[in-house]
């Protein structure tokens, strides 16, 4: 499926429940953000939910989504205890970062 043009490219980490509900739903909704990417544990898992959510590309891996350099954003709503991990990851790729609670497990 062709991607349409948007002012915010967002790729998500992990083929969620949550995520149609919380961001490919809402994101339909306005010209200026698309899903463009998804990364899963696994690929094949990726590739259909991008199939039935009408994402046009799957990577291969956490890290190679987060590289991407077409990719304005990120969502994560991988499971809690790798919130710190990919949420750090992708803010030094020079990434926009929406997170699912919690951010982190503690202070530091």
């Amino acid at each position: 499926m062709p991607e349409r043009e948007a002012s915010v490219r967002i790729g998500i980490l992990g083929a969620a429940r949550i995520a149609p509900l919380a961001l490919i739903s809402p994101a339909r909704e306005s010209a200026e953000v698309v899903v463009s990417a998804i990364a899963a544990r696994d690929v094949s898992r990726g590739q259909a939910f991008a199939a039935k959510h009408g994402i046009a590309r799957v990577h291969a891996s956490y890290e190679a989504l987060v590289a991407d350099p077409d990719l304005d954003a990120v969502y994560i709503p991988l499971p809690n205890g790798l919130h710190g991990k990919w949420t750090r990851a992708a803010l030094v790729a020079g990434k926009h970062v929406l997170c699912e609670k919690p951010f982190t497990a503690n202070a530091a």
